[in-house]
This record gives structure tokens, C-alpha cells and sequence, in this order.
């Protein structure tokens, strides 16, 4: 027994006993209708037999699904700043989270195809509960955070979460993804929780924080949809917080939002990868001597670095220009482009609300407002 069984992912010796306990599942054949729409199931059951390793599936199964997903619901991924990183070192890739699923898979295809160190990702448990979700995130590197547990069992598990992606940074050579907040941006605001960089020093030791999270090599992500497709789906919560109404989740709702970011258009989507968060540690640990102040001050840089790289598609100036009802940015789409977006929000929500209108524009218009406010304020 290992201290991380109940978080891990798989071994590579696990690999093809746990696949074949799925592969005649009804969700497996779905998702192989999908990936590879024209081959028989008997061709895949017999390819599943010599799968032998994550990078195997990865490899021969999952890039493919990923890139079906492109081909099929968005017209193309762009990338940024991946240059920069070296192709045999590993990094903890903290990103901003619009999607359950992709916004990790599409950076794990960027690194695949760049011949980059692939992630361990993170992923709620609470996502994971039906067995075929959970042998499968596994089978793709997805090491489970637990939620929902009380004060002390919280505490237990934060620390052991830490020391694995300790572990798989130091010792095993793997990069890791984590997203910069539990749980989805619902309203375009993305923002670094302090607990989430609380977590990942709890396994610092003696080490200084700024010092252990430069031997982390945090690299901030920004990954940007042209569409959100689960734009619609988030507003629910929204609205309900408005109101001061405690959200209560549907039976299925993230099963529902997992398929709606699959299948749903997203249009173009762009990653971009930071620099190494290095110099700005310096001089934090220069500058601030009180720990939380530290982790609020990283918090900040990650904001920064996130936000300012955001890639920002028609969609954003436009719902800007419908929010406040001007054409400040009317140089920067058609009307073409305008006319589908006005479409799109007639569709997806029911127009003749004020409130309803006024946040879904808001999801759309606030990278566009948080980015104004970093130019305008430079230093921080």
C-alpha cells in the first residue's frame, strides 16, 4: 500500500487489466464511435490487448479523440509561448479552468505533438464517481482531488495531494496541471485561490516558500475559447448567487457539462504558456516577509501573467460593446461576427431578462475588462 493509492493514477503494470475491466462498456463504445467513427469494435477490443502503458493509450487512443473533438466542434487550436520551455524538463502548469475535461487535454495534445513532458492532471473526485469516468481519467494521468471531506480529513488529504505532485516533479520526471481555482470560472474572472498555493507548500519542508515553489517551475497557462459551449450551462449558479440562493447541482449536471464541452462549437481556442515563475520569487522574498502575504503576492503574479496572455476573440469585444452599449472596440470584429453572437445569447438565454443578459455578456466581457485593468496598472 502506498500513501497515495486512493489519489493515484495508474501504473503502467495496471494499465491494460484496468482497460480491458471497461472496454466493452456501452460509454467505451461511444467514445470509439467517436474517436474512430469507420472501424469495427472488434479491431479496437484487439488493439486494447496490446496496451500496455498510459503513453500507449495515450498515444494510440486518446490524441485521437482529442483531435476528433477539434476537428468536429471548433475550427482550430492555436499555441503561444511553448517555445520557451524545455522539451525534458518538468513543470507545474497552473492554468486558468473554463472546462472540465479539455482545457488540460488540449494542453496535454500541444505537449504530445511538441514532444514535451506530459501532465499528471488533477481532477475532483466528485466527477469521477461512475467507474467507467474513473478507470478511464486514470488511464489518461488523472490523480483525483477529494472533496467534500470534513475539516481534518481535508487537511490529511491537502497534504498528501501536495507531496505527490511533490513527487511527481522531483522523482518521476512528470510535469502536472492544476487548475488555478477549484472548480470552473463560471463568470470570466480567473483568479488564483490562495488555498490551492497553500496546498502545494505544504509539502515545502525546510525550504523557504519562494524558494521550494521555484524548484516547483510554475508556469501560468491561459486558454482561451472563442465560445464557451457551456456558457448556457453555467448561468444557473450564477443567477442563483445573485439572488443569495444556495446552488444545488442537478443529478447529472457535470456529466452534462462534460459532453457539452466535448461536442459543444467552440470556434477557436488559443494556449498559451507563460515564463517560469523565477525573478518574480526573488523578489517576493526581497520584498514581503509574512507567508500568506507571500502566497497572496504569487497569487497576484499568476493573475498576471494569466490574464495578460488571455487571447481575446471577437466574442469578448463584442459582448463588452452589447454590455455597455457602445462601439468602443467595433474595429475589432465584423458585423457578421456580431450577429452571431447576438444569436447565440438569443438562443441560450431568455433576452428579455436583464440580469439573465446582463451576466452571460458579462462571462464573455470580463477577460477583456481584467486585461484593461493590468495595462492601466502595470506595476501591480
Amino acid at each position: 500500500m502506498s500513501k497515495f493509492d486512493e489519489i493515484r493514477y495508474f501504473n503502467d503494470q495496471e494499465v491494460n487489466e484496468r482497460l480491458q475491466s471497461i472496454a466493452r462498456d456501452p460509454m467505451m463504445k461511444a467514445f470509439m464511435n467517436f474517436t474512430f467513427p469507420d472501424t469495427d469494435e472488434q479491431v479496437w477490443l484487439e488493439q486494447f490487448k496490446n496496451i500496455h502503458s498510459i503513453s500507449d493509450f495515450q498515444h494510440q487512443f486518446v490524441a485521437y479523440a482529442v483531435r476528433q473533438i477539434l476537428a468536429k466542434s471548433s475550427d482550430g487550436l492555436t499555441t503561444s509561448g511553448f517555445d520557451k520551455l524545455d522539451k525534458n524538463t518538468p513543470y507545474l502548469f497552473i492554468s486558468n479552468h473554463r472546462d472540465i475535461v479539455l482545457d488540460t487535454s488540449l494542453l496535454n495534445l500541444v505537449l504530445l505533438e511538441g514532444g514535451y513532458v506530459m501532465t499528471a492532471s488533477a481532477i475532483g473526485d466528485n466527477l469521477v464517481r461512475k467507474k467507467f469516468l474513473n478507470v478511464l481519467a486514470k488511464l489518461n494521468r488523472n490523480f483525483l482531488v477529494q472533496r467534500g471531506l470534513p475539516l481534518r480529513e481535508q487537511l490529511t488529504s491537502s497534504q498528501t495531494m501536495s507531496e505527490y505532485i511533490k513527487e511527481q516533479l522531483s522523482q518521476e520526471n512528470r510535469s502536472v496541471w492544476i487548475a488555478q481555482r477549484e472548480g470552473r470560472t463560471k463568470n470570466g474572472n480567473d483568479s488564483t485561490q490562495q488555498g490551492v498555493l497553500k496546498m502545494l507548500a505544504m509539502a515545502s519542508g525546510d525550504q523557504s516558500l519562494t524558494d521550494y515553489f521555484k524548484t516547483l517551475k510554475i508556469v501560468p497557462v491561459s486558454i482561451s475559447y472563442e465560445y464557451d459551449p457551456t456558457d448556457s450551462l453555467k448561468m444557473p449558479q450564477l443567477l442563483a448567487q445573485h439572488r443569495d440562493e444556495e446552488y444545488i447541482k442537478g443529478k447529472n449536471e457535470d456529466f452534462t457539462n462534460i459532453i457539452s464541452g466535448i461536442l459543444g462549437q467552440k470556434k477557436r481556442i488559443h494556449i498559451h504558456a507563460g515564463e517560469v515563475l523565477d525573478r518574480e520569487l526573488n523578489e517576493i522574498a526581497a520584498t514581503i516577509d509574512n507567508k500568506n502575504k507571500q502566497l497572496q503576492a504569487i497569487a497576484q503574479v499568476i493573475d498576471r501573467s494569466i490574464i495578460s496572455n488571455y487571447k481575446l476573440w471577437p466574442t469578448k469585444y463584442i459582448a463588452y460593446d452589447l454590455l455597455h452599449n457602445t462601439h468602443t472596440y467595433a474595429s475589432e470584429y465584423t458585423e457578421q461576427e456580431k450577429q452571431l453572437f447576438a444569436r447565440r445569447l438569443e438562443m441560450r438565454i431568455d433576452p428579455s431578462d436583464p440580469v439573465s443578459k446582463e451576466y452571460f455578456l458579462a462571462m464573455y466581457a470580463n477577460p477583456l475588462v481584467n486585461k484593461l485593468k493590468i495595462q492601466e496598472n502595470p506595476e501591480g
